[in-house]
């Protein structure tokens, strides 16, 4: 696992007065999910269930599909750690940049990822040429793509599974629920035998401590999966969280048009900024890129002197030192940040 995921707060003496370093909108009513655990924590006096079966009765249900077809994990993590492990022995493309995650679970069972690395946009998909050369072992692509927010188009993604049914396509759409671009539904994805769908409640509900997730796929390709599942990994607290918000699907509303137009202001704030851009985004975090300087010394600043926290996006295979990651949150906090960028790009010209 590589150093420098988002989120790391805790590296800092001061409290953050605003956190846009994390894809997870930290804006989000979760008192009624809270109060319905207080009520339940009886369920860590005992071990839960070995694998989480009624919650994947329950997903199933939600989503329209057999509870065969979905696997509880914890986390998205987990799942891709597990989907790794099961087809250790594929030939791994992944489509960067991208989250780190997909290369390191590669490497730790010994496939050989970044074998063939190639821009995560629509433009792997359009090229007939590309596609049947190259997609002959698993591809890996996230779907809002993080860190760049894009979407691959549904129509040339299914074109791309039903042309490659010898290539198993593992696609995170933790965000899906963050854009309004078309999106293979699980329902539709179960139907291939060549596709893993993983899914996050963490970052929908904004739970990022209880560790949440679920795969979607064909029966068969999940048995592989369950196969190398270590059994309790799902804690008894988010088995009673995953199960409430099945029932309480309305719990912490988010109001995504708004969310969105909100990210397209906060792009062209900071687009107004000489020496700064902010790339398109289908979602609701995007890419910023300094012409000068580091992403590292624009963090530290902004964290030490201003309590804000970004997340420095260096690190991501294919990206350079000035490329930083933002999530919207509120029109408050945004405006703090863009202020304390102008006047940071002001002073260190």
């Amino acid at each position: 696992m590589i150093n420098g995921h988002g989120d790391d707060a805790f590296h800092f003496s001061r409290p953050m007065v605003a956190n846009f370093s994390s894809n997870v909108y930290g804006h989000v009513d979760l008192e009624l999910l809270k109060t319905h655990l207080r009520q339940r924590l009886d369920v860590i006096g005992h071990y839960p269930e070995p694998e989480p079966y009624t919650l994947e009765r329950a997903l199933a249900g939600r989503l329209g599909i057999d509870a065969a077809s979905v696997c509880v994990t914890n986390g998205a993590t987990e799942a891709i750690y597990l989907t790794a492990h099961a087809f250790q022995d594929a030939h791994s493309i992944i489509l960067g940049p991208t989250f780190s995650e997909y290369a390191d679970a590669c490497r730790l069972y010994g496939s050989k990822p970044c074998a063939g690395w190639y821009p995560a946009s629509e433009h792997f998909f359009a090229s007939e040429t590309d596609t049947r050369g190259a997609l002959r072992a698993m591809i890996w692509l996230c779907n809002p793509n993080n860190p760049t927010g894009s979407v691959i188009p549904k129509e040339q993604l299914m074109r791309a599974i039903e042309e490659n049914p010898e290539t198993v396509f593992v696609i995170d759409q933790s965000y899906g629920f963050f854009t309004k671009e078309p999106l293979l539904s699980a329902a539709e994805a179960v139907h291939y035998p060549n596709v893993i769908q993983i899914h996050s409640m963490t970052k929908r509900y904004a739970m990022p401590g209880l560790r949440l997730g679920y795969m979607t796929a064909n029966p068969a390709l999940l048995e592989k999966i369950r196969a190398v599942r270590m059994p309790w990994s799902v804690n008894a607290l988010a088995i009673e969280a995953g199960l409430y918000l099945c029932q309480h699907p309305e719990t912490g509303p988010i109001d995504l048009d708004a969310l969105l137009a909100e990210t397209q202001r906060l792009r062209n704030a900071l687009n107004a900024i000489p020496g700064l851009t902010a790339e398109p985004t289908q979602t609701h975090f995007f890419l910023c890129h300094l012409s000068q300087g580091s992403a590292a010394g624009l963090k530290q600043w902004l964290a030490d002197k201003q309590g804000i926290l970004i997340r420095d996006a260096a690190n991501f295979e294919g990206l350079d030192a000035g490329h930083f990651r933002i999530a919207t949150q509120t029109p408050k906090e945004n405006d703090l940040l863009v202020a304390a960028v102008r006047n940071y790009l002001e002073d260190h010209r």
